[in-house]
């Protein structure tokens, strides 16, 4: 009796194991781990905060280091005709001018430099900010070489510069000189035949106006690293060749809006964003980018600061292989 008993329990076991294991055939299995294809799994909010542009950078202290002085505007370039001097200048010294539109505007050297060579022909077309000048500092600078990374964080004019010696004085400002754009060689001309207009003091002589001589074009040339070169304080001991870190701000900004800068494609000016609907899907807006610090990019133009936007951001889209220049052609 007991036996029947025991295999009639069995059988009902089994039964309610079988119809168990089909009614969960039928349910579908959800991973909660993955989403569905395409689904945005992380967005961000643009937030608000202050800004500056800010880069540590690693140099040396040198003597007589070469730095570059730019054009003021777009024109044409007329060097002035002077023999470069041996002894450092105590006032700013003129050395080139640039007309546009028939205006002049005056290109000097710094104080305590010297002219170290010109960077462009004579009557060259030049642009703003493009060097035409090299200047010799005259005793210790401090040299920071800049690599392509950070060339454009740093292009703009910089605001401050804090400079700490290795086991040394500092922090201490560093006061920067010229532009930090590579420089290619430069040349100083053969001084010129005497002439009634320069006089009998050697005075400098005036360069003539675009319309009064003919055009020429400049001849290319090697540039050199991208530097930044800096002046200490006059109570700051310096040592030559010892090891410098420079703390550089290029610019600052108040409440300005931001965003990771994992979440836009572009750090320079132009950029873009995916912003994400209520469902779920992306839709790249473009953005006016400003400054950066390399965690946070300023959004100038293109968003409100209301969305949801898609981390990390767009890809930018691949170059057409079929408008790229192939081999031998001139394009």
């Amino acid at each position: 009796m007991n036996r029947r008993r025991l295999v009639r329990a069995g059988a009902v076991i089994s039964a309610a194991v079988l119809l168990a294991g089909c009614g969960s055939s039928d349910e579908k299995v959800e991973t909660p781990e993955l989403g569905e294809r395409g689904t945005v799994l992380t967005t961000v909010k643009p937030t608000r905060q202050d800004l500056s542009n800010q880069i540590s950078l690693s140099g040396k202290v040198e003597i007589n280091p070469v730095f570059g002085i730019v054009s003021p505007v777009d024109g044409e370039v007329r060097y002035v005709q002077r023999q470069p001097s041996t002894s450092p200048a105590s006032e700013p010294v003129w050395v080139a001018t640039v007309w546009q539109d028939g205006h002049p505007h005056e290109v000097t050297i710094p104080k305590n430099s010297t002219m170290a060579g010109r960077l462009m022909n004579d009557r060259a077309t030049v642009t703003e900010g493009m060097p035409i000048v090299s200047a010799r500092h005259a005793g210790y600078a401090i040299v920071a070489d800049i690599d392509s990374a950070q060339a454009y964080r740093i292009s703009g004019a910089v605001t401050s510069v804090q400079a700490q010696i290795k086991n040394g004085p500092g922090p201490f400002k560093c006061k920067a000189r010229g532009t930090i754009a590579a420089l290619p060689a430069g040349t100083i001309p053969e001084p010129p035949p005497p002439s009634p207009a320069a006089g009998a003091s050697g005075a400098p002589v005036q360069p003539k106006t675009p319309e009064e001589q003919p055009q020429s074009v400049p001849e290319g040339s090697e540039a050199t690293g991208i530097q930044l070169v800096c002046t200490a304080p006059k109570n700051v001991k310096l040592i030559n060749g010892a090891a410098v870190t420079l703390d550089v701000i290029t610019d600052k900004a108040d409440d300005v809006l931001v965003l990771p800068v994992e979440a836009v494609a572009g750090t320079q000016g132009k950029g873009k964003v995916d912003v994400v609907g209520p469902d779920q899907t992306r839709k790249t807006v473009d953005v006016v980018l400003g400054l950066t610090d390399g965690k946070v990019v300023q959004i100038k133009k293109g968003l409100t600061g209301d969305e949801s936007i898609a981390v990390p951001g767009p890809n930018l889209p691949a170059a057409d292989p079929a408008k790229e220049p192939q081999p031998g052609s001139n394009g």
